[in-house]
C-alpha cells in the first residue's frame, strides 16, 4: 500500500444500522429524519460517519446514541454496501448492522442536532429512503430471516415475555408463510424452549393470552430446522 497514492484520499466508512422491534406481534424498523444536506428531509436508516479514532462498533453505539438516544442495543454485522458513488460527497463504504430493541422499554429522542424526527415503520411501509437504504434494509431482513430461521434470535425480541399468538406472528411475517397454530406453541415446548409465566396479558383487543419467557438455556437451540 502506497499511503502517498491520491487514489486512497477522500474515502470513509458509512455505519449503518436497522434497528428492529415487536409491537402486538408487528414488525418495525426504526428510521430517523434527516435535518442536513444531502438527502435533507428525507428518512433513513440510524447511522453515520466513524471517526479515525473510534473502533467500528464504538462508532455505531457513538452514532445510535446521538440520533436516537438510545444504548445497549443488540446488534449483528449484517453486510458491506460499496459502490463508489452511493454517497455524493465522497466515496463511503457502508458497513450495516441490524439491531433488536424492546421498544416498550426505551424512549426515542424525536429530534437531534442532524435528526428532525424520529419513528418506527412497519416493513410493509418503509417510504424511499436516502442514499441507498432502502438496499440496506431490504438486505437486513432477509438477515434477520437467516438468523430468524438458525440461532435464538427471537430471545432479544421478547426479554420480557410474548404469548404465542405474537411470537408467532412475528415469525410468520419475517418468514412469509403460515404456521399451523398447533404445531408451533408443541414445538417451542418440547424444544424445552419457553416456560408459563403464569401470567395473562391483552394480545388482540380484550382478548387475554398466557404470557411466556424464554428459558435461559446454554444450548442454542433452533425453532426451525
Amino acid at each position: 500500500m502506497e499511503v502517498t497514492n491520491p487514489k486512497y484520499e477522500k474515502q470513509g466508512i458509512h455505519l449503518i444500522a436497522s434497528i428492529f422491534t415487536v409491537d402486538k406481534g408487528i414488525v418495525k424498523v426504526l428510521l430517523i429524519k434527516r435535518k442536513n444536506n444531502p438527502y435533507k428531509d428525507m428518512w433513513a436508516l440510524t447511522g453515520g460517519a466513524l471517526y479515525n479514532d473510534e473502533d467500528v462498533e464504538e462508532g455505531l453505539k457513538r452514532e445510535m446514541y446521538e440520533k436516537t438516544g438510545m444504548r445497549n442495543i443488540d446488534i449483528k454485522l449484517c453486510d458491506v454496501f460499496g459502490k463508489k458513488d452511493r454517497s455524493p460527497v465522497m466515496r463511503m463504504v457502508a458497513l450495516s448492522y441490524i439491531g433488536i430493541i424492546d421498544a416498550s422499554k426505551v424512549e426515542i429522542v424525536k429530534e437531534t442536532l442532524k435528526t428532525s424526527n424520529a419513528e418506527w415503520f412497519q416493513l410493509t411501509e418503509i417510504p424511499n429512503l436516502a442514499y441507498d437504504h432502502n438496499e440496506i434494509v431490504e438486505k437486513s431482513i432477509l438477515y434477520l430471516k437467516e438468523q430468524i430461521l438458525n440461532t435464538d434470535i427471537l430471545k432479544s425480541f421478547y426479554p420480557n415475555g410474548f404469548t404465542i399468538p405474537e411470537l408467532q406472528t412475528i415469525c410468520e411475517t419475517i418468514l412469509e408463510k403460515k404456521l399451523d397454530r398447533r404445531n408451533f406453541r408443541k414445538k417451542l415446548i418440547n424444544l424445552n424452549l419457553i416456560y408459563d409465566t403464569n401470567e395473562e396479558v391483552n394480545f388482540v383487543g380484550k382478548k387475554k393470552a398466557k404470557l411466556y419467557k424464554f428459558k435461559k438455556n446454554k444450548e442454542n437451540k433452533k425453532i426451525f430446522n
